[in-house]
Order: C-alpha cells, then sequence, then structure tokens
C-alpha cells in the first residue's frame, strides 16, 4: 500500500510541474524572500513559526512592533516570525518589495525573514497558505492582514490566530510558549 500512496504523490508531483500537491509540513515549502532569493522552508526544521500575512498600510500595521518583540524575545528558544506581505485586503500593501523592506526596517525595525509578497486566498493563493488553511481547526479563508499562524518544529499547524489579536496576547503567546517546550 505505501508503493501506491509513493507513486501517486510522484505522479501529481509530475504533472504539476513539481509543486508540492500533498504536503505533510510546512518544511516541504519553497518561498522567496522579499530580497527574491529562494528560501527552502525546511531551513526551518526544528524551529517553532510565526507565520503572518503583513501590510504596511493597515490599521493592524503597528502589529509589527509586537512581531519584533516576540521575534527578540524567543528566538533564542527556536521561534522564527515569517512575514509573508499581501495586497489582498483594501490593497493596504502596494509597495513593491524594496518598499516594504525599507518600511518595516525604517519603521519598525524589523530583523525576523520578510518574504515576497503573494495572495493568500483565491486562485493564485501561494500554496504555503492552502496548506495552512487546510492543515489548522478553522478552515476558512484569511479574513484580513496579520492573521496568524503557529507552525510546530514538526512543520504541522499548531495554532491559527485572528488578525485583530495581538502578536503578544496570551492567546498566541501560549501556544508559541507550548511548541517551544516540545
Amino acid at each position: 500500500m505505501k508503493f501506491w500512496s509513493s507513486l501517486a504523490v510522484a505522479l501529481c508531483m509530475v504533472f504539476s510541474g513539481g509543486m508540492v500537491l500533498a504536503a505533510d509540513s510546512v518544511h516541504e515549502f519553497k518561498m522567496k524572500s522579499i530580497d527574491g532569493k529562494d528560501v527552502d522552508m525546511s531551513e526551518f526544521e526544528g524551529k517553532v513559526l510565526l507565520i503572518v500575512n503583513v501590510a504596511s498600510e493597515c490599521g493592524l500595521t503597528p502589529q509589527y512592533k509586537e512581531l519584533q518583540a516576540i521575534q527578540e524575545k524567543y528566538a533564542d528558544k527556536g521561534l522564527v516570525v515569517v512575514g509573508f506581505p499581501c495586497n489582498q485586503f483594501g490593497g493596504q500593501e502596494p509597495g513593491s518589495e524594496k518598499d516594504i523592506k525599507k518600511f518595516c526596517t525604517e519603521n519598525y525595525k524589523v530583523t525576523f525573514p520578510m518574504m515576497s509578497k503573494i495572495d493568500v486566498n483565491g486562485d493564485k493563493q501561494a500554496p504555503l497558505y492552502d496548506f495552512l488553511k487546510s492543515h489548522s481547526e478553522n478552515k476558512d479563508k484569511i479574513s484580513w492582514n496579520f492573521e496568524k499562524f503557529v507552525v510546530g518544529k514538526d512543520g504541522h499547524v499548531a495554532g491559527r490566530i485572528s488578525p485583530r489579536v495581538s502578536p503578544d496576547a496570551d492567546e498566541v503567546v501560549s501556544v508559541i510558549e507550548a511548541e517551544l517546550k516540545k
């Protein structure tokens, strides 16, 4: 039986142009950094991730401050915040990658990894976001900028948190701390 399921996965990859359709973890995806470099998400194996779709012109943009603080507080314990700029909600991330990087660095001193701008919903959504949504308890579309996913060291979704919940709220921190202890 294992042979047939492996063959089916291989055939899906061939017919999908090598795209991972049946991923088992976040670590199987490849993304682009905000600088246009390839990022193999397997680089984060053994780390807890806080994945957030971000925007520079949103009422929730000040959450960058809390995201950076969480990164600084827990980085040495194995947390990595990863920002994915997205312009799907009210056109609140209209700038280029260069503009976004400059904004985040100058205004919020962001040091955590920032990725290229992506779609998180719809026909052009990044496969990573399809995975995140389909592997969380709440499988609904992303509701707005700054929706948060906590991903465990094993690459599996451990929690999904609403955009309006601050990154330093107990609801987020408790999931991060529980995952870091594993």
